[in-house]
This record gives C-alpha cells, structure tokens and sequence, in this order.
C-alpha cells in the first residue's frame, strides 16, 4: 500500500467511517476556505469526534509523512486552512462540547468546533459572555480563531483572541498530547501557549480551550453617526481616543461599504453619507453616560451631520448588522472581491484611505472600505469580475498595493485574518531574513519534520536543521500543492 492508503485504513480504524471522506466530489468541498481565490482538493478529509482520535490521526500522518491541515469552519480570509494536495485535511466542525461554564472563576472550556457565538450564548445566563467578536462569530470556531488569534469589533476595549485563551490541550506533529498554559492568570515557564494562538496551525492542532469570560456590562449605547467624508469620520476618531475615551467598539464604513450593507441587510444607514462610525460605550451606567456626552460633542464638532442612539435591543442588531454583513453584502455590488486585511496608525487613516481612493481611480478597480477604526484595522474590500479577463490580476495588483501602504506607514500585513497562503509573499516586506529565520527556529523546534500546515506564511521556508541566513525556495503556493490560483 501507498503511505497515503496506509493512513486511510488507521484514520478508518480512528474515526466512523462517515467521518473519512475520499470520494473526489465530496473531497471538493473543502477545497478552499474564505477566500475563494485559491483552491486546492485534498488528498484525505478526516472529521474526528475526540481528541483520541485527532491525535491519532496526527500520529500516522508523523508515522507516513504525509503532510496535514487543520480546519474549523473555513471562514478563514487569508488561505490558512488551504489543503495540501497531497495531504490530510482534518477538520474539527463535530468537535462541538462546551465542557465547562465557570461562573465562580470566569471560565468556560470548550472544544475547537464550538461556535464562537455559542460560547456567550451558554456564559449570558450566568451574567457573562466571551468577548472576541469576528464579524463571523455566529459561524467561526473557536480553535479558527485561535489558530489565526482573531479579533473583531469589540477588540479595541477587550483585546484580541491571545488576551481570552488561558489554556489549551495541544496535539502537536508527532501526535503526543501536551497542556500548555493554566487556569492560573500567569503560569510560570516560557510562554509556549502564546507561541501556539495565532500560529496558524503551523505547531500542531488545538483539541481544547481554556477562554476567559466576561461580566456583561451594567451598560451599553450604541451609536450611529454620519458623516460626509470619511475624512471627518477619521477626525472623529482620532478625537475620541485624543479625549482619553477608549469605547467598546469604533467601526466605520465608507459609502460604498454603505451601498452593499444596504442592498444586503436595508440597515438604513444615513442618506447621503459619505461615511458613517458604529460607536459603542460600555461599563457602569454613570461612566457610560458621561462618556456618551463627549463622544456626541466630539462627533458633531468633528462635522457630523446626524447621530442616532439605539434605543431597543432590536435597533442596536440593525445597526450592528448592517456592519458585520459587509463583507458577505458586497457581493450585491460585485460579483467578486478581495478582503484584505492591513493595520495603520490611527493617525495615518486620512492619508492612507486617501492613497487607497487614488489607487483605485488610477487602476478603474472599486475599492470599499470597512474596518476597526478604533484601533487602525483596515478591511478593504477589492471589488472586480472573474469573468472579465485580467480583472483578477488588477484587483490583487491593488490589494497588493494596499498592503505596501499600510508597510509605508509603520503598518502591518494583518492584523486578525493571518498570513495563510495569501500574504506569504510580504513577509519580508514587513521582517529581515534574520527575524523569518528566527521564526522558523521556533516552527521546527515544535515540527521538524514540516509536515503540519505546510507552505503557509513564510515566503521560503528552509529545511529544519538547514543553516539559518538567506536561502531560496519555492513559493508557498507551490510547496503548499496550490492547483489553481485564480
């Protein structure tokens, strides 16, 4: 038998067998995750039910050397749940236990299948609620977002995924179990734990997760302002955070991000507006009034033209959906697009959306623009049709020129949707060959022999044991087993 029918009989011993999928149609269901653009049909797709059985299944990829990946949900927008052609694709969505609800200790422990809306479903009863919020929470998984260390609109106040995960069951490339971190807020030890949240399933597959809950506010408001330009939305913000006020969440939306919310979710959003900010103030009720008074007065010196208030549970969701659709809305007014995912200084989003404006008028390709103002998370959406020829490469030409802006000024590639497949290439836009060198120390020390996610976030990643220092390699595309790229 080949390694590949040998790890099929011991994954069939592991798993039911309608968790072992090989039949090709089926197989072509997972050939991509959020991102569309590039997609790949693996070899083997195994759904375990326990950590048991992952483990093992880990264990005979180690055994065979044969390479796998790990996948939540696949709602993942930068490749890095993309299959290996000639790998194992293990996909944890029947993981789905919430063990625990600690209500003494603010804890929940919860499989990497759960939901991440399901966690502050099961926490609200007891006063508290899981506080990372991706704008696909009511579909992402937790082990997702800890393998990507998501974020969402509420990170601006709460922080990200790493500032909620307290510990986690490991399984890593040889298929051993290890605990990394503890209940306790500070283990002692080297911090391996925060080696392992946004890896990207690089080190190994996280089987359980120790979260951190949160006491649901005294308080929230919720506001909507509009604004004419995204210019005067941008001094808003930076007025806000200027006045020591550090809300919940600052989105904004441009006009046409407006547009597609619009078409998708009738949020009805101000008429007119160039751009609008979905502000929310949360805490006791004496801090939030206080803030809320300040917030309006910043906005309307500012040069905003209307603000609204929430005033029922229902009108804050209808705020609060016309932003977490957009991504899914553009699709109203394009038929393909791009997210990307860069970080600016707040201080550069005048300069920055202004360049990404003239972008896009010099290249004819539409570009929206939502994103966690607060904190200089920009999501562009890159607008363009496949079926017209050369569209494609214009709009990731842009998409690629918004990335090196976001570089230009003190920036970041990513700031919540990782590397993947898709950003690889920029890695040494954004680190020297000494740093990636340094980073793939630490990747071998967990997985010598590679075989876990290979081919994701480094452009040119050398052998383990190979001399550190500048090296040639293929693209990650390639060692990934990249079939199509569109």
């Amino acid at each position: 038998m080949t390694p590949l029918e040998t790890l099929t009989a011991q994954a069939r011993a592991l798993i039911p067998e309608p968790g072992v999928i090989t039949d090709p149609a089926r197989l072509r269901t997972y050939e991509c995750d959020g991102l569309a653009h590039y997609r790949v049909t693996p070899a083997l797709v195994v759904l375990p039910e326990t950590a048991e059985q992952l483990a093992g299944v880990v264990r005979a990829c180690a055994e065979q050397q044969i390479p796998y990946v790990a996948r939540g949900s696949g709602t993942g927008l930068s490749g890095g749940s993309l299959p290996h052609a000639e790998g194992v694709l293990i996909v944890t969505s029947r993981m789905r236990s919430i063990k625990e609800v600690r209500r003494e200790d603010q804890r929940a422990v919860v499989e990497p299948g759960v939901i991440n809306l399901d966690v502050s479903r099961a926490a609200n009863a007891d006063g508290y609620y899981y506080a990372p919020d991706p704008s696909s929470q009511q579909i992402c998984s937790i082990g997702g977002n800890v393998a990507e260390n998501s974020g969402g609109a509420h990170c601006l106040k709460y922080g990200f995924t790493t500032n909620h995960v307290l510990a986690a069951d490991f399984v890593g490339a040889d298929g051993d179990r290890v605990r990394l971190g503890d209940d306790a807020p500070d283990s002692p030890g080297y911090d391996l734990l925060g080696a392992v949240v946004g890896s990207e399933g690089t080190l190994g597959v996280v089987t359980e997760t120790t979260v951190r809950l949160v006491r649901l506010p005294e308080k929230v408001v919720t506001l909507l302002v509009g604004f004419d330009s995204t210019d005067r939305a941008g001094a808003a913000v930076s007025a806000i955070i200027a006045a020591g006020i550090v809300p919940a969440a600052i989105e904004m939306m441009d006009a046409l991000a407006i547009e597609a919310a619009e078409a998708a979710v009738a949020c009805n959003y101000p008429d007119g507006a160039g751009a609008v900010l979905v502000i929310e103030l949360d805490g006791p009720a004496v801090e939030v009034d206080a803030e809320y008074a300040d917030v309006a007065r910043l906005c309307e010196e500012t040069g905003a033209f209307e603000t609204r208030t929430a005033k029922t549970p229902e009108e804050r969701g209808l705020i609060w959906k016309g932003r977490k659709s957009a991504f899914a809305a553009v699709g109203r007014i394009s038929p393909d697009y791009i997210v990307q995912d860069g970080v600016i200084p707040r201080t550069a989003l005048p300069e920055v959306l202004k360049a990404i404006a003239d972008l896009s008028e010099r290249s004819g390709v539409r570009v929206a623009n939502v994103f966690h103002a607060g904190d200089g998370n920009l999501h562009p959406l890159v607008l363009f049709d496949d079926a017209v020829a050369g569209a494609g490469e214009a709009a990731e030409d842009v998409s690629r020129g918004i990335l090196d802006l976001c570089l230009s000024h003190g920036g970041s590639i990513t700031g919540e949707h990782g590397v993947g497949a898709d950003k690889a290439a920029h890695m040494p836009k954004m680190y020297a060959a000494d740093d990636l060198d340094t980073m793939q120390l630490v990747r071998c020390a967990f997985d010598p022999d590679r075989i876990s996610n290979p081919g994701k976030i480094f452009p040119t990643p050398r052998l383990c044991g190979e001399r550190p220092g500048r090296r040639k390699g293929a693209h990650p595309l390639q060692e990934s087993g990249v079939a199509e790229v569109f």
